[in-house]
């Protein structure tokens, strides 16, 4: 296989599993708009830069006079494109994992909101929460230290 077939083969699999004619570039795109997926898919950045290099790369060789697969590609490019194909197929890819990602999130939330339903209600006006009153004391600390210094030091 080469890289264009390589890159035509990727580009098909994304058209139909998101059911989109502009294939690789939704794929692209669904990435592009998806909020924080970053935080949630380890290497989403390189992923997505990788496809958008990809993709500048099929462009090129398919509109530039005199630019081929031989001038502007290496082995790698065929195997990474290769690789993330597999990736999609085995639901390993950028947007799976997302998608799997926030799931959980969503069913630990469900989870931690079903049983603080069922805790009894308790008045929760004079509530602060312990981050705050742990800064609050740590700050209270260092004034008391600050003060206990200059006090001995001017004696």
């Amino acid at each position: 296989m080469s890289f264009i077939d390589s890159y035509k083969h990727l580009e098909k699999l994304c058209g139909e599993i998101l059911n989109d004619n502009r294939r690789l570039s939704a794929y692209i795109d669904e990435m592009i708009n998806t909020p924080n997926g970053n935080h949630y898919v380890r290497n989403w950045d390189d992923d997505l830069k990788t496809l958008k290099h990809y993709r500048w790369v099929r462009n090129q060789i398919s509109h530039e006079p005199g630019c081929n697969e031989s001038n502007v590609c290496d082995p790698e490019d065929e195997l990474w494109l290769n690789h993330f194909y597999s990736r999609i197929m085995n639901q390993t890819d950028p947007l799976s994992m997302y998608r799997k990602a926030r799931s959980a999130t969503n069913n630990s939330r469900s989870r931690a909101q079903t049983s603080y339903e069922h805790r009894p209600q308790t008045d929760i006006s004079n509530y602060q929460p312990k981050q705050k009153r742990h800064y609050l004391g740590i700050i209270l600390w260092i004034i008391i230290v600050l003060i206990l210094f200059f006090w001995f030091s001017n004696k």
